[in-house]
């Protein structure tokens, strides 16, 4: 029974040899997708666009903390305490609306780069079923070492099969 469990581990090596390793760089795929161009400029636009209303929002608040900063000293004490809760309230509503636009922006991209993701997830997973690999792996997913020689690059046959050059 040793000698089977042994013949068993040194014949794992050899068969494991025969498998077909692959690798991807699936972060130039995903640029090299129309999808993914589009997606980033909707995104720049609408990053863009909350910019310039936070800018809007502190100019003006910088506008008003000037003026109140300028007749201050000749404001009667109520409506001096009613313009310091007005500028308050403002300073407030800038810090939430940065808050809620970088959580707009994240849940756009998010869910744009879901769709292209999952796009070429599955290209992924076809091109390493029709060419019979074992494993598929990512160059850009953190794996600190990809044998080029042993592991074939099917960047190439991936694109192809999302229609990209």
């Amino acid at each position: 029974m040793k000698k089977l469990l042994l013949m068993l581990f040194l014949c794992a090596p050899v068969a494991g040899f025969a498998q077909k390793f692959g690798h991807v760089n699936a972060q130039e795929v995903m640029q090299a997708m129309p999808e993914f161009v589009k997606a980033k400029t909707e995104i720049d636009a609408l990053q863009q666009q909350y910019e310039a209303d936070l800018k809007s929002m502190r100019e003006e608040f910088e506008k008003k903390a000037k003026d109140y900063e300028a007749n201050a000293k000749t404001l009667p004490e109520n409506i001096k305490q009613r313009r310091e809760q007005e500028l308050a309230e403002m300073q407030q509503k800038i810090q939430q609306s940065f808050q809620d636009n970088q959580q707009a922006l994240s849940k756009a991209s998010q869910e744009k780069m879901q769709l292209i993701t999952t796009k070429v997830i599955d290209a992924i997973k076809a091109v390493g079923q029709a060419g019979g690999y074992v494993y598929i792996l990512d160059t850009n997913s953190g794996v600190p070492y990809i044998s080029t020689t042993l592991s074939t690059d099917v960047t190439a046959q991936v694109k192809a099969k999302l229609g990209l050059k």
